[in-house]
């Protein structure tokens, strides 16, 4: 089937990554009518699109049939820094229920393909970890963190999805943190640079993709009704401490033989002891995506930190600037 006439549905369609798909999916030639799901309304006006105030937790069958949904892009997902281990596991659930109820409506509605957006969080960041990493490499997300966790569940129950529905095409991407105007500074800086206590002994490289890259992947996937498991990630690397002086954290910093006992006794660092993006890197490898579509990034992984810097108000306001430099992991 042709991108011609399709009706594409996005949950979590106001997000980061829903908000700027759909303002590349508006631009798309040949799609049929777009339609959004979100608790909240939409971040700006789009053309020709059906927006629901919906919880996907709860059916939207209906809406997906009446509106004859063939290809749906499941961007909805709850995740919150700093969360105690119930209120973790309380959205954990969530999340599951969510994706459960969005997979049966497809089922229901007989939508033909559906994409997920995960994260490279599911290889986990450990010390013997190949570079780089493929689709085929092992899964070895942190227990301690329910980011990867949830994302690992997802892929699962979306491959188990796609084995009982043969006639539904799955599209995964793993894909590193999307840096741009609209990134949560809060989360990434959890993500990266929870709790007060850093490493002077490590600078692992890191991944990130500009969100306009990540939005013209999954546009591709939608018009190219591209089936499969695939690493997202921009051109060329990153170090962990350019990162931390772009977003300019202010953090004790210590020798890992004594930041991480430290760790373990600071409740507010546990999550940077659980998954160790501040210590192993996750470096993937883009080939797959590359050979299978012909897409090439149009930023590297340095142009959009840069790009975060430049636009956001409260770096700005901070007289924060980051120059790429050449020194290595320490």
């Amino acid at each position: 089937m042709t991108s011609q006439g399709r009706v594409v549905a996005v949950t979590g369609s106001s997000g980061h990554i829903g908000a700027k798909l759909l303002d590349h999916l508006e631009d798309t030639p040949g799609l049929g009518k777009l339609v959004a799901f979100d608790t909240r309304p939409l971040r700006a006006p789009i053309h020709n699109i059906a927006a629901f105030r919906r919880d996907v937790a709860m059916p939207i069958r209906e809406e997906l049939t009446r509106l004859r949904v063939n290809t749906l892009v499941h961007l909805a997902f709850a995740w919150k820094a700093g969360l105690r281990r119930r209120e973790a596991a309380a959205m954990s659930e969530r999340n599951a229920a969510m994706l459960k109820s969005v997979l049966e409506s497809c089922r229901q509605a007989r939508v033909g393909h559906v994409i997920y957006l995960s994260s490279h969080s599911v290889y986990g960041a450990r010390p013997d970890n190949p570079l780089p990493l493929h689709e085929d490499s092992p899964l070895r997300p942190a227990s301690g963190f329910p980011y990867a966790q949830d994302n690992l569940r997802a892929e699962r129950t979306l491959l188990e999805y796609a084995e009982e529905n043969p006639d539904i095409q799955v599209t995964i991407f793993r894909s590193c943190p999307a840096l741009g105007a609209m990134t949560d500074m809060a989360m990434l800086r959890q993500f990266y640079f929870p709790g007060w206590v850093g490493l002077s002994d490590h600078n692992p490289p890191l991944q990130f993709v500009y969100e306009d890259d990540l939005a013209r992947v999954l546009c591709l996937a939608i018009t190219q009704r591209l089936p499969g498991v695939f690493n997202v990630a921009g051109n060329g690397v990153a170090f962990h401490r350019e990162l931390s002086g772009t977003l300019s954290t202010r953090r004790v910093l210590l020798p890992a033989f004594l930041a991480y006992p430290m760790k373990r006794l600071t409740g507010g660092s546990s999550v940077a002891y659980s998954h160790s993006l501040d210590r192993w890197p996750i470096i993937m490898s883009t080939a797959r995506l590359q050979r299978d579509t012909g897409y090439r990034y149009r930023h590297t992984a340095a142009q959009a930190v840069t790009a975060l810097a430049s636009y956001n108000e409260e770096l700005q306001d901070e007289s924060v600037r980051w120059v790429p430099t050449r020194h290595r992991p320490a």
